[in-house]
């Protein structure tokens, strides 16, 4: 696919806009898709979801470009990882979790670069407080997800997303190691799931996560593809 698609005007295409606050802060906004390529998108992906065939809703749909098609779930898969990290705001708090970690192995520090470039240890909810308001504000640039007629995406437009998908991995990985059993109290294990299996086919559609990150979960992930 080229990196210089054709895109249509603004108004019509996915254009971002605040929903309401976010689960995890104040100041963190879910982002919608309401265009008419991004919704026409989004209606292919409702479809194909609504069959329950995943492996099938992940892929690249006939004709469609592949930035905008990763874009579109960019959107879809950060409001996802919002929304369900918002469910344990109560349970996962500095006290419980200090460190952001996926099991004894594994512990994520933050950095992004430009305001924080040395990586810096804090608590699970502070860490995923950064991540979400980091993604926010990727997707609010728009040199990287252009909303104006003719803008292409940015050459780095992949290193981007891929870089989201790595650290949207990592709160799932959080979750599991640290939270599942609150989630199988609070009966959200099948949403869990669900949502996590799409993510995991969606990631490994498209190669966006070295399998050396996924490694706090990869007994979990191997069953995932058991059936395919």
């Amino acid at each position: 696919m080229g990196q210089e698609s054709t895109h249509i005007p603004a108004q019509e295409k996915y254009t971002l806009r605040e929903q309401g606050m976010s689960a995890v802060s104040q100041s963190s906004a879910l982002f919608g898709i309401v265009c008419a390529q991004g919704a026409q998108l989004r209606k292919h992906i409702d479809a194909t979801l609504g069959s329950g065939n995943l492996r099938e809703a992940v892929r690249l749909p006939p004709g469609e470009d592949l930035f905008e098609w990763l874009a579109v779930n960019t959107v879809d898969f950060f409001n996802q990882v919002n929304l369900l990290f918002g469910t344990l705001t109560e349970f996962c708090t500095p006290e419980n979790c200090p460190t952001m970690s996926a099991g004894p192995k594994y512990e994520y520090r933050w950095a992004d670069g430009v305001q924080i470039k040395k990586p810096l240890e804090v608590s699970a909810p502070k860490y995923v407080e950064y991540l979400m308001d980091w993604i926010e504000g990727q997707l609010d640039d728009e040199s990287i997800f252009p909303q104006k007629l003719g803008a292409p995406f940015p050459l780095n437009f992949r290193d981007v997303v891929r870089t989201i998908f790595k650290r949207l991995f990592r709160v799932y990985a959080h979750i599991y190691h640290s939270h599942f059993q609150k989630i199988v109290s609070l009966k959200e294990e099948a949403h869990l799931n669900t949502c996590f299996k799409h993510f995991i086919l969606f990631t490994h559609e498209f190669s966006l996560i070295d399998k050396k990150e996924l490694a706090p979960l990869q007994e979990l992930i191997e069953s995932i593809f058991v059936p395919y």
